[in-house]
């Protein structure tokens, strides 16, 4: 048809016109092409002998192989089902904080029967920019939520790999646990009377909470069992002790005072209602924890009347 591509009868018309003598112009008049279009294609297409139908066919199928892309499973478009399911959870997860692109890259990439995709695949599948995709690729990279592996090529192809929920657990675990310290050091800083100190210490004792419960088994028994031993000792002796006096006084070696202390130290939950300190000279001591009684129920107990 007029503008599509040439077939091989209109092929087999031209050598026929040419071999009687048409110019290129009437030829394309009679096929009701372009003259480019007919110029063009004999230019393309004759060789010694001149113009021939069936090698122009063939040369112009060889051709359009050469420039059809192949397409792979993971590049076919979703149904309308699977992009509904993509945007819903999309949305969903953006609730949570994640912005909306890295959210939907990060479902099509969940959802992707390959298991991978590339940017160009995900251009397609999200109809947007290749440069909005590359920001939400490395939005996700920072927080180690996809990975990124060769095709062999010279393209890249994002996943998410085997390990991603692991990291994203340890990440949230890490970040309740830094945000109830933080409320700690607040209470310390305001007071634990005032109204900013009593607010801190739900704060405190709500994210210390969820750390301890997503936590779990981070922490072999035998090294929680250790570290309550510590907090024991520290109460104890009832003074200041260094690193050294404990491993003294409990008969242990060095390595397994610290890994206890340390244990404390990176969850405080573990000497839970006490709170671990380590001084500037390097001693240890511990003191009841400022978010555990409100500021109602200290004043109660600092009284020197008998209840």
């Amino acid at each position: 048809m007029p503008g599509g591509r040439l077939t091989q009868d209109d092929r087999r018309q031209i050598a026929a016109w040419l071999s009687a003598g048409l110019g290129y112009a009437e030829i394309a008049r009679r096929l009701g092409r372009p003259t480019s279009t007919i110029s063009r294609e004999v230019a393309r297409n004759s060789g010694p002998s001149g113009y021939l139908a069936d090698r122009a066919q063939q040369a112009a199928g060889r051709r359009a192989r050469r420039s059809r892309p192949r397409q792979s499973p993971a590049e076919v478009w979703p149904a309308e089902s699977v992009r509904d399911f993509v945007e819903s959870f999309a949305t969903l997860l953006a609730a949570t904080g994640l912005p909306r692109m890295p959210a939907r890259v990060f479902v099509c990439l969940l959802t992707s029967e390959s298991g991978s995709l590339a940017v160009v695949e995900l251009v397609r599948r999200l109809q947007v920019s290749p440069a909005s995709v590359s920001k939400a690729i490395g939005y996700l990279e920072a927080m180690e939520l996809v990975g990124r592996r060769s095709d062999g090529g010279r393209r890249e192809r994002y996943l998410i790999d085997d390990d991603v929920w692991v990291r994203a657990w340890r990440a949230d675990t890490g970040a309740h646990a830094r945000l109830a310290e933080a409320a700690r050091h607040g209470i310390e800083l305001f007071g634990p009377g005032t109204p900013a100190g009593t607010r801190l210490g739900q704060m405190g004792q709500f994210f210390a909470r969820v750390s301890r419960q997503m936590n779990g088994s981070a922490l072999a028994d035998s090294v929680v069992q250790d570290a309550l031993t510590v907090v024991a000792a520290l109460v104890h002796a009832a003074r200041p002790l260094s690193e050294d006096d404990l491993a003294t006084a409990l008969a242990w070696p060095g390595e397994r005072t610290a890994e206890a202390l340390n244990a404390i130290d990176r969850h405080p939950a573990i000497a839970d209602p006490l709170a671990l300190k380590r001084a500037e000279s390097g001693t240890y001591t511990v003191s009841p924890r400022p978010d555990r009684l409100s500021s109602a129920q200290r004043k109660v107990l600092e009284q020197s009347v008998p209840f």
